[in-house]
């Protein structure tokens, strides 16, 4: 049966990369998407060792394994040329390198897969297909599509009151707090990434939790005009102008924000200049 580009098959939409499952391509190729496992739990690591002379065992902590999905479903082009085409596009979209998986459902969630298993394609007809598609998330957590992106300047007050004053009079000033908010709706903690750019001297970035508690990261150099330094708080790495480590100059807690929670982060450095910027970049988490 003929189908309209653009429309939707109807069920479930799924974005391999460029690739979009369960909707009908400009060239009128209808992708069914028809199995989806994988993408409801990842396994989990966890060990148990028994007490001695006692009932039960000692639970360690549990931690979420690698996330591997299948994927399969059905390929309807109008003629055998544009099955051909669509069976490389289908090839070329599991791929090998780090690729983004988008399952759009009441929020829709992401993570990022690399082939871990033979493509399996089977022609049916000379216009149809079935597939069957293995990836694996390393990062088992689903993210939410939405970057969360702030920014803010160091802290600073200026205006107020300059003498000598003549009655009566208005006091102005202005205050850049120098924090942002960042929020996690998910259910499962997850970690921000932090960019700093110069020029600023011994910067220290905060992060306050609900209850009053805070950790801190500071590094211990400085960044000059046009520098930026990248801290990954989930790869525990701090990256100067996209190119060079800076780990070493790094010391203190590495943050990550509870499901179900917004913390504030905060900085401040040894010396005051406008043009120094703190970014914070997060997505929400779900198991």
């Amino acid at each position: 049966m003929p189908y309209i580009p653009g429309s939707s098959l109807g069920g479930r939409r799924v974005d391999l990369g460029p690739l979009s499952l369960g909707t009908v391509d400009d060239a009128g190729t209808a992708w069914h998407l028809q199995e989806l496992e994988g993408w409801d739990s990842a396994e989990v690591r966890s060990e148990h060792s028994l007490r001695e002379s006692d009932h039960g065992g000692w639970a360690s902590p549990v931690y979420l394994g690698i996330r591997p999905i299948s994927i399969g479903g059905k390929v309807e082009a109008a003629d055998l040329s544009a099955l051909d085409a669509a069976v490389e596009q289908l090839l070329a979209a599991v791929a090998l390198t780090d690729t983004t998986l988008v399952v759009y459902e009441g929020i829709p969630k992401q993570v990022t897969v690399r082939r871990s298993g033979k493509p399996l394609v089977r022609l049916l007809t000379d216009r149809v297909a079935e597939y069957s598609l293995m990836v694996t998330a390393a990062d088992p957590r689903r993210y939410s599509t939405t970057l969360q992106t702030q920014s803010t300047a160091l802290p600073s007050t200026t205006g107020g009151l300059t003498e000598p004053v003549t009655l009566p009079i208005l006091i102005s000033t202005t205050t850049v707090a120098g924090s942002i908010t960042l929020v996690n709706e998910g259910t499962i903690a997850t970690r921000p990434t932090f960019t700093v750019e110069g020029p600023v001297t011994n910067p220290t970035i905060t992060v306050q939790y609900p209850d009053g508690t805070v950790r801190a990261l500071l590094y211990s150099s400085a960044l000059e005009a046009g520098d930026q330094l990248v801290i990954d708080t989930d790869l525990h790495s701090a990256v100067l102008n996209g190119t060079t480590s800076r780990r070493l100059y790094l010391s203190g807690q590495w943050a990550e924000i509870p499901p179900g929670t917004s913390v504030e982060v905060g900085w401040y450095a040894d010396t005051y200049d406008a043009a120094a910027l703190l970014t914070g970049t997060v997505r929400s988490a779900w198991m």
